[in-house]
């Protein structure tokens, strides 16, 4: 007999969670980030789950390839942008947009062969630190852009946040600004908002979002769940109960006897484990259900 524990992937809810980013930001489109996988819930079944998005953001040209071959036509980007000359060809194939961080993507570029124009987007290092040029160069990055016959001229100028779940912090506004400041005057669409962005800085929705963890049912905001913002899991777990222990008052459950009985009660241990996907850094008490019954989870062990 097969394990009884089973990973459910539910397109409805990606759906619903889609149509959340929509209702919030309903003056811009919309990039399904469909990463690793979709997140790990399978790249082609999340991007039909999700095909009214206006765009994916794939982190790898290998998913870009994937969706091409399923059929699907929307406008893809390359997040991380492509770190080879070899990839250029293939970008100009599958019509995929890319991102441009750095000064040897500059280069690459401008040594490829004439071709089909490639659509760029041009990201800006606001103080995330991690990829983007320098505020003060992206004036003539973009003009060195614009100059090369093979780039699209219609460029898109990006962003990414790096405490935008702090609603009340002052690190967004000032990256807001930084942004502004340094692509004013430049033609070209905006995106600046990651999910979090999405869910509480209305006012950096900007042309396109780019919603990743909230269309799986994640909340990304610290101290809250993804139900504090109607959203629905992506995927749930599932098992059933091998055994029920009656487990006396004062005695403990589980390794390191986190968790003691605060009375007389019964105890299910549930069929899954590390091996399962259960994550070992899942903190003891997390919220279950039996039955559709609300109950907590000390690793294996269920209490109603």
């Amino acid at each position: 007999m097969p394990r009884p524990t089973v990973a459910w992937i539910h397109p409805d809810h990606l759906r619903h969670n889609l149509g959340i980013a929509r209702r919030l930001a309903p003056d811009s489109r919309v990039m399904a980030v469909v990463k690793a996988d979709g997140y790990g819930h399978g790249l082609e079944r999340v991007a039909h789950a999700l095909q009214s998005a206006d765009l994916f953001g794939v982190a790898m040209l290998q998913d870009a390839e994937r969706l091409r071959a399923a059929g699907f036509s929307h406008p893809i980007v390359l997040l991380p942008g492509f770190d080879s000359a070899e990839d250029l060809p293939l970008l100009r194939q599958l019509g995929v947009a890319t991102s441009v961080h750095s000064r040897y993507q500059l280069e690459m570029l401008q040594a490829a062969d004439r071709g089909e124009a490639i659509q760029c987007w041009l990201k800006v290092d606001t103080g995330m630190h991690r990829l983007g040029f320098a505020p003060a160069d992206v004036q003539q990055v973009h003009a060195q852009l614009v100059s090369m016959p093979h780039v699209a001229g219609d460029i898109t100028l990006m962003m990414h946040f790096a405490g935008s779940d702090e609603f009340q912090g002052a690190g967004t506004p000032r990256q807001m600004r930084v942004f502004s400041e340094a692509t004013a005057g430049l033609p070209g669409l905006r995106s600046l908002a990651n999910s979090a962005a999405v869910l509480g800085w209305p006012g950096a929705h900007g042309d396109i979002i780019r919603p990743g963890g909230m269309l799986y049912g994640l909340s990304v905001v610290e101290g809250s769940t993804g139900e504090d913002f109607d959203l629905r899991p992506g995927m749930t777990l599932s098992t059933r109960l091998i055994a029920v222990n009656r487990i006396s008052k004062g005695e403990s459950i589980g390794y390191s006897a986190t968790w003691q009985c605060p009375e007389d009660m019964p105890v299910g241990v549930a069929a899954v484990g590390y091996g399962d996907g259960y994550p070992r850094i899942v903190r003891p008490g997390t919220q279950v259900r039996v039955n559709d019954r609300p109950a907590r989870c000390w690793f294996q062990s269920i209490q109603e």
